[in-house]
């Protein structure tokens, strides 16, 4: 017994001393006593088992004497520790690989790790647990594999650095079956045939970066490589049978790359640039350095283009190349360096696309929504590290804007100019940016500072009167507002705004005029616009209608052949409603088309031609059945999540839809997983539902049953 009680407490006495030793290591690594230079990674990837083995080795130097170093890994098996080529003590806790050695200033080291891990986010593999024969899908079934390491979250696929402020110059090769292209940062220098593994694919990056950008991407691609202005190359991956998709998809990609290259007034600052399209993305699209991964929703066709393209998803992601990888935050309370300032030079792409209106108008747009949140209460500063997406990207836009209209267009480039080339590769601070503006410009910045980045509310009065001194349109716009506040008769409300509509060329004042003050417009007006021929006028017009009526319906008929998949499906639920009679004539015109990748005009088309009485009566089942089946796992997550809607909200859900439900509650995308979640609660307050859920636990897998048992 007293044997036991010594061997506890020294048991006792090593924990705690290696719980002391692993807060030192990682306090003395975050105070910048070791700098990574560079990593050579060299990885395989089991598809049964969903692992990936492999090595990195990492060069470093010791900037001051320090008793240990460390690298994040998460819950990663590593067999082997090679310093200078010689074996070394090290300690893996699931979290951190700890390397116990005393190393001394002014030395340089190399470090070998060999590991495994089978990570739980980072990685996603697509398609790869697809049970569904490829024949029975309308669809063949996408097999991808492809990363998104935001933040901090390539250490659970690599031992690297949560930390942004360690850069280092990665290469990356990757071994795969040789049917598949793979994608990764920098340049592509070889590709060579392993024995029985597939092919080495080999990237090099000559410049660093931060570990969260590292990236790649593996799939069945075709690709077309464009060059920009300034002779970068630009390699566009697409699905080899979206070929027809690929001009509308990337249309603008030049333009867009030689505006911002030219605008911003820094050469692009790494070697090539890649675009990869994946399913089942959890953003709309991720800046990896050189190698942008991006949501195959924007894999769109001509039709779609004026619906939903890929323009300012586009620049964006472009202009991060800049803000966030080649200068890159401190941490997250300086987070408006990255996303404020691609916001701000997408709008400047889109605006030289699409024309100022464009731009101002989007910018009054997004200060309608700032100011509503700050009229709540909810106003954030720019300087919050917690601030919502619309705070970082839309605040700090204007942010630049009012920047720019303050100190000039002249300085405000010359500033930006100076800020990026002095801390190139380096870590950033908002004191850094506004130093260098405030140099640039010979102006005082704290009103700017305290207004823009410090406050919570949104400075309306501001970007009112900037919206006002430069864009016509909308002083105009302003202007009638005004007026009609002194209006009480609806007669000469209508005029007046009848008179501003006329007067104006503006498309985009047109839309906002209608989509504002629709139910003033005389009947026979929009008649007589819906007779233009301009599709962005006629469909703000069925946006704005709620019933049509007798007198308007051959006009809005004619909306159901518009080249436009958001026309045509508002066009059909709008006249399916308004006119019973007509009904089956309207199913017929649109029964083939499927509309934007996420087939929402297909799915409302076949709830409609199930509603329909007599309506192809013998097809009903075949039509239930295809709607049905779009909430399995090989269609996208936007297709599947509209599916659950139109069943839970019309003709219920099957077993094979409760099925899918308990593993799309499971899964990566976790917008999806929340829908899923809450849909799956409502359903479990049925009776019905949920002794049906009881009986299918069975036919789950482990962890979809883990999860539906723990809300029976």
């Amino acid at each position: 017994m007293n044997n036991y009680i010594c061997v506890m407490r020294r048991n006792f006495l090593i924990f705690f001393l290696f719980i002391g030793l692993s807060s030192y290591t990682i306090t003395a690594q975050i105070q910048h006593k070791v700098d990574f230079e560079k990593g050579k990674i060299c990885i395989e990837i089991n598809l049964k088992e969903k692992k990936i083995s492999g090595n990195v080795a990492y060069t470093f130097d010791v900037l001051s004497a320090v008793d240990s170093i460390f690298l994040d890994a998460k819950n990663m098996d590593v067999s082997s520790v090679l310093l200078n080529g010689k074996k070394v003590k090290f300690v893996n806790n699931k979290s951190h690989l700890i390397i116990l050695k005393k190393f001394k200033k002014g030395t340089h080291h190399k470090i070998t790790i060999e590991y495994k891990c089978n990570p739980k986010q980072t990685v996603y593999f697509i398609g790869y647990d697809n049970d569904i024969p490829e024949n029975e899908n309308r669809e063949p079934i996408i097999k991808q594999i492809w990363t998104q390491g935001q933040g901090k979250y390539t250490s659970h696929w690599l031992p690297s650095f949560d930390d942004m402020n360690e850069k280092v110059e990665f290469d990356v090769s990757i071994t795969f079956d040789e049917k598949y292209q793979v994608i990764s940062n920098g340049n592509l220098v070889a590709t060579s045939k392993e024995e029985r593994k597939g092919i080495m694919w080999t990237f090099d990056m000559e410049k660093p970066m931060s570990s969260y950008l590292l990236a790649f991407a593996i799939g069945d691609y075709a690709k077309n490589t464009i060059m920009s202005g300034s002779g970068i190359p630009i390699d566009l991956y697409y699905y080899p049978q979206d070929s027809l998709r690929f001009e509308p998809t990337y249309r603008y990609t030049k333009t867009i790359f030689d505006f911002i290259e030219n605008e911003i007034g820094v050469p692009y600052p790494w070697k090539n640039y890649k675009q990869v399209p994946v399913k089942d993305f959890l953003y709309a699209g991720m800046e990896n350095t050189t190698a942008t991964i991006f949501s195959d929703a924007y894999v769109i066709d001509s039709t779609a283009f004026m619906d939903k393209n890929y323009v300012n998803v586009n620049a964006h992601e472009l202009a991060h190349q800049w803000f966030g990888n080649l200068v890159t935050e401190v941490d997250g309370n300086h987070h408006w360096l990255q996303e404020g300032f691609a916001t701000y030079y997408a709008l400047l792409a889109e605006k030289e696309i699409f024309g100022a209106d464009f731009f101002y108008f989007k910018l009054y747009d997004t200060a309608e929504q700032l100011q509503a949140i700050s009229l709540n209460n909810k106003g954030e500063s720019l300087i919050n590290a917690k601030a919502s997406s619309l705070t970082f990207y839309e605040k700090g836009a204007w942010a630049l804007v009012m920047l720019k209209n303050q100190i000039g267009e002249t300085a405000f480039k010359k500033g930006i100019k100076n800020y990026l080339e002095k801390y190139k590769f380096r870590n950033v601070t908002i004191q850094n940016f506004l130093s260098e503006m405030a140099q640039a410009s010979g102006k005082d910045l704290i009103d700017f500072e305290n207004d823009w980045l410090l406050g919570n509310a949104f400075p309306i009065s501001q970007a009112t009167s900037y919206l006002k001194n430069n864009s016509e349109s909308l002083a105009d716009f302003f202007e009638l507002e005004e007026t009609l506040k002194n209006i009480l008769d609806d007669t000469f409300k209508t005029r007046f705004i009848e008179k501003a509509y006329t007067k104006s060329s503006s498309i985009a004042l047109k839309k906002q005029l209608l989509l504002v003050y629709f139910p003033f417009f005389s009947e026979d007006f929009i008649k007589k616009e819906l007779l233009v021929n301009n599709l962005k006028i006629r469909q703000a017009i069925l946006l704005a209608t709620n019933k049509i009526s007798e007198n308007s319906k051959e006009e809005y008929e004619s909306l159901l052949f518009d080249k436009s998949y958001v026309t045509i499906e508002s066009a059909l639920y709008k006249l399916w409603l308004s006119f019973p009679e007509n009904q089956k004539k309207y199913l017929d015109s649109t029964h083939d088309i499927i509309g934007l990748p996420d087939k929402h005009l297909r799915l409302l088309w076949l709830t409609l031609a199930i509603a329909t009485p007599n309506y192809n009566s013998l097809k009903t089942k075949v039509y239930f059945d295809e709607l049905s089946a779009y909430t399995n796992k090989t269609y996208s997550v936007e297709t599947r999540q509209s599916a659950f809607e139109y069943l839970y909200q019309t003709l219920g859900l099957t077993d094979q839809n409760l099925r899918d439900l308990a593993d799309a509650a499971v899964h990566h995308n976790w917008q999806f997983k929340s829908f899923a979640r809450n849909l799956l609660e409502k359903l479990l307050k049925d009776p019905d539902y949920k002794n049906r859920f009881t009986k299918i636990v069975p036919m789950l897998n482990e962890e979809e049953q883990r999860y539906i048992k723990s809300k029976i």
